[in-house]
């Protein structure tokens, strides 16, 4: 065996342990015939579940959206591949570095439904986005369209192509509660022109967790002959979908947020015909057309988050992607539907299923945002996230698999007792 085969193997050997005693690996057979509905309401299952993390006692965490702190399992693993990175040093980093990166953009193609061709591992999705918005082939005039509810980061981006390049910026309001897909549809056909080149949006509204209809986005976007960027960064590991299903030309995410993978690691997907006309960030070394890594060129890293990707999968694969959206979307809906009529309270998410699942927005109409979640802190120990820009005043919720009902009680009642 040569000794690159060698530390090939030594590598392995640590990513194939990747459940490090998950107490769910006792009891997935019982649950595996139980119907997906009447699991995502079995709070013994869920209580199961939240004794794979190390949670702190002095609060109740509704601030998932962030950063999903990751179960000990992946923990434990990423521990691991930390040790073994440093043990075998720059023979590890010089030798089956890119391979491993790549196994792991094979198995998150997997999970997102694409070809690993079209992925690279990022750090986030501001990594993975600002990359196509800075890197796109702008010429002066061009036009971009995106919402006011976009995230901050790209928003400033498409703000530096507009003084660098001359890029003209069209930004649109998506309401909270539209009546329909066709009205999402038409506000943001309305903004496009013969010289519109690049439409943002949301796969799911990271302030309100409105998830949109980016299938018809796309279509609509393509027949006008715009290419389609789509932040995901709420999306991969918090819902199933098929990426490919989306027809979008970009795509990316954050894996640290519902995937729970480490911190620091992200993905960007691009569509075959775009892969050799986006210019990287850092500049690489010339590869063959169509090769996605020209893309990737970062620097040297923390290798071993990107390593923790395999675990996270793993784990996310044994829990079911099926039956964590539906306990995601079961939790939101057991608070909002407590309080959704409540002429005081405003639930700033929409009401139907599939334009939802965990994340959700309320305020109080006579409590700023700053104020409601500095009350939740300070009498009722709940941390939470205050909003208010972009016609959305309220605070993020964003419980995760570790929240109970009785926690998502102890915040109703809050709730209720703060509007008198």
């Amino acid at each position: 065996m040569n000794k690159r085969d060698f530390i090939k193997k030594m590598s392995l050997a640590t990513l194939a342990s990747p459940l490090y005693g998950s107490v769910l690996t006792s009891c997935m057979e019982e649950v595996a015939k139980v119907p997906i509905k009447d699991l995502a309401s079995n709070d013994d299952f869920w209580l199961k579940v939240r004794e794979d993390y190390k949670l702190v006692p002095d609060y109740i965490n509704l601030e998932s959206g962030y950063y999903n702190i990751i179960p000990t399992p992946t923990l434990n693993a990423m521990i691991d591949h930390a040790k073994m990175v440093n043990y075998q040093g720059s023979h590890y980093m010089r030798s089956v570095q890119w391979d491993n990166k790549k196994r792991m953009a094979q198995k998150l193609a997997e999970v997102i439904g694409c070809n690993s061709k079209n992925v690279i591992i990022t750090r986030n999705t501001t990594e993975s986005l600002d990359m196509v918005i800075k890197g796109f082939p702008w010429k002066p005039n061009d036009e971009a369209v995106f919402a006011k509810q976009d995230y901050g980061a790209m928003q400033v981006m498409f703000e530096q192509v507009s003084k660098r390049y001359g890029v003209v910026n069209k930004i649109v309001s998506v309401p909270n509660h539209p009546k329909s897909d066709e009205e999402i549809i038409d506000l943001y056909a309305s903004a496009i022109t013969p010289k519109t080149k690049l439409l943002m949006v949301c796969h799911m509204i990271n302030i309100t967790g409105h998830i949109l209809p980016i299938k018809k986005i796309c279509d609509m976007a393509h027949n006008k002959g715009v290419q389609v960027m789509v932040d995901g960064a709420h999306c991969i590991g918090h819902f199933e979908f098929r990426l490919e299903d989306l027809g979008c030309d970009y795509y990316g995410s954050s894996l640290h947020k519902w995937l729970a993978v480490p911190l620091g690691t992200g993905m960007l997907y691009v569509k075959d015909e775009h892969i050799d006309t986006l210019w990287p960030i850092f500049a690489e070394h010339d590869r063959k057309p169509g090769d996605i890594s020209r893309l990737n060129h970062t620097g040297t890293h923390p290798v071993y988050h990107d390593l923790s990707i395999e675990n996270a999968i793993d784990y996310y694969n044994m829990l079911g992607g099926a039956r964590k959206e539906a306990r995601l979307r079961y939790l939101q809906e057991y608070w909002t539907s407590q309080v959704r009529d409540n002429p005081n309270i405003a639930v700033n998410t929409p009401k139907e299923s599939h334009k939802a699942c965990g994340i959700a927005n309320v305020g109080i109409k006579t409590m700023t945002p700053a104020n409601l979640a500095k009350q939740l802190m300070s009498d009722y120990n709940i941390f939470t996230v205050a909003i208010d820009y972009a016609n959305v005043q309220g605070c993020r919720i964003t419980p995760n698999v570790f929240t109970t009902t009785e926690e998502l009680d102890v915040f109703v009642n809050a709730l209720n007792e703060m509007v008198g």
